[in-house]
């Protein structure tokens, strides 16, 4: 077989899938596939630890075994409550050739937060550091089915390397471990990544193996991927952006996965020059916090030159392309329930603030994502006209998680209700608008809040901005914008207020302004509004502008 690292100009996704062995569109023949044609070429690398192909796969079927051993059966839940770490793709992998589901949960949460989600995936089995054990201990007693707390240690998570970390998991098989049972199909459930809960409880998004794999290989086709590719994330593995697209576009392509426990802003630049990376992941708020650091911790060596995320502005296109040296940056669009739906084509043309076309599948010829934009009738609408993105796709979630109801409502007539509206041009190119929920109704004109967060984000003095609707005695609805002054910064709501007069139409420009220290976030890093929303004292310690005079001469 031809060696893919020799390979000197790009190739199409379909010839960088024909320089491996055909698999089953299941992860553990992905794994496989790989590993036959690149046994020693580096999978995943995490800190010192450096995974080669061959290696990963002996793991995935040594864990499987040691799972296996542990009562953990077919279609069992099994958690993982980490920060990111080779030993939980180890773990994501021994499910997988198991047959087991992955359920991957934020160690961030609060105790309550982490007994729902594990009480409602039902979870056999946790895997957790030492440091943790006695915690989530505590937090399993409270749930309604008992499950095994496991260290991540037994999956060599504090080895000094990955052939220790290998050996660790083959000495904890016992003599009379099981053999691991045959492979899953391509419709087994893999993995449960449970929303980040803006509206309510978390919802449990359920996807099979086969929506791994493509949702990957789509992704190797919206950024060219490259066999020997270096793809790093910063987010977190509970997260569909970090396991289907980094993680599985890595695998897809026979490149390499970078991740570190956490996040550094300081230490960013340096790492990717370490690691090599190629490929890099965003959303705005990173983009945004690299944008502030100060410009001695850029490091111009790295090799990054491939950006894949959204929302993506004019001011960080500028920023990464220009500063920061990275040429591509590509856009797209897509939920936990229906990863890879859409993006800007590689070849383009690309256009700014847009979340593209329908996505395709590059092998599978008739896998193709459909897209409807349709008023609250269900009609659709022309170009231009703003209405509800509807997505069918072949790698559409299974269903959420013990709840046919949500799963049922989620749909109309076979079409995911994304609740996001959007508009498209006469190209078909989509434009991201706002969520259904973040629309404030005042004086009868229909106003994003997404927008207007996006415009006081661009105050000079404004790091970030949330806007939210609250009660107007008119009977619709009036604006609160919560800001985070910049550091070192003290804007005045005068001065805010005078810019927004100078910068908004004049219907857009809040009545409530109130100074805060940051913003609550969801675990994947979004604004929660829904808590700014129940926060019933913060209208109080608003200042109400709406009598401030205009500045003379306006």
């Amino acid at each position: 077989m031809t060696d893919p690292t020799t390979a000197m100009r790009e190739l199409a996704p379909t010839e960088v899938f024909a320089l491996y062995p055909p698999h089953a569109d299941t992860l553990a023949s992905l794994l496989a596939s790989r590993a036959q044609a690149l046994p020693d070429a580096e999978a995943v690398l995490f800190q010192s630890r450096s995974w080669r192909y061959g290696m990963l796969q002996r793991a995935a079927e040594a864990g499987a075994r040691l799972l296996a051993a542990r009562g953990v059966r077919p279609g069992d839940p099994v958690a993982h409550i980490a920060a990111n770490s080779d030993a939980a793709i180890v773990l994501f992998l021994s499910l997988a050739r198991l047959g087991a589901v992955f359920v991957p949960l934020n160690p961030a949460l609060t105790d309550d937060e982490l007994l729902y989600q594990l009480d409602h995936s039902g979870a056999v089995a946790v895997f957790t550091p030492e440091a943790l054990v006695d915690r989530v201990s505590a937090v399993q007693a409270r749930c309604r089915q008992r499950a095994s707390i496991l260290a991540l240690e037994a999956l060599g998570s504090d080895a000094p390397d990955a052939g220790a970390a290998l050996a660790c998991i083959l000495s904890e098989l016992p003599a009379d471990a099981p053999d691991a049972p045959p492979l899953p199909s391509p419709d087994t459930p893999a993995v449960v990544i449970y929303t980040s809960g803006t509206t309510g409880f978390p919802k449990g998004v359920v996807h099979s193996q086969r929506n791994v794999v493509w949702a990957a290989e789509v992704f190797v086709a919206r950024l060219r991927l490259q066999p020997g590719e270096r793809l790093l994330t910063v987010f977190p593995l509970f997260h569909v952006n970090a396991l289907f697209y980094s993680f599985a576009g890595a695998l897809a392509c026979g490149g390499t996965f970078i991740t570190a426990a956490r996040f550094s802003a300081s230490t960013f630049w340096q790492t990717a020059a370490d690691t090599g990376a190629t490929q890099l992941n965003i959303l705005a708020a990173l983009g945004g916090i690299l944008g502030l650091r100060p410009r001695t911790e850029f490091n111009p060596v790295h090799r990054i030159r491939k950006i894949y995320g959204g929302p993506i502005s004019a001011a960080m296109f500028k920023l990464f392309q220009q500063e920061f040296g990275v040429p591509l940056l590509i856009e797209g669009y897509g939920m936990s329930e229906i990863p890879a739906a859409c993006s800007n084509p590689y070849d383009g043309p690309h256009k700014l603030g847009s979340i593209g076309t329908a996505g395709r599948h590059p092998r599978v010829d008739a896998a193709r994502v459909r897209l409807r934009v349709v008023d609250d009738d269900g009609l659709d609408v022309r170009a231009g006209e703003v209405g509800e993105l509807l997505v069918q796709t072949p790698m559409m979630f299974i269903g959420y998680l013990n709840d046919p109801a949500q799963t049922a409502a989620a749909f109309r007539d076979d079409w995911f209700l994304t609740g996001d509206l959007v508009r498209a041009d006469a190209d078909g190119y989509l434009y991201f608008v706002a969520r259904k929920k973040d629309i404030i109704r005042k004086r009868g004109e229909n106003i994003s809040g997404a927008e207007l967060d996006m415009l006081l984000g661009q105050h000079p003095d404004v790091a970030e901005a949330a806007t939210i609707a609250v009660p107007s005695a008119l009977g619709d609805d009036d604006i609160l914008a919560v800001l985070v002054p910049r550091a070192g910064s003290a804007p005045t709501h005068e001065a805010v207020l005078e810019w927004c007069r100078g910068h908004m139409a004049a219907i857009k420009v809040p009545r409530y302004l109130v100074f805060a220290p940051s913003l609550p976030k969801t675990p994947t890093q979004r604004v929660a509004k829904h808590l700014l929303k129940k926060d019933a004292e913060l209208i109080s310690r608003a200042r109400d502008m709406d009598a401030a005079p205009a500045a003379e001469g306006r």
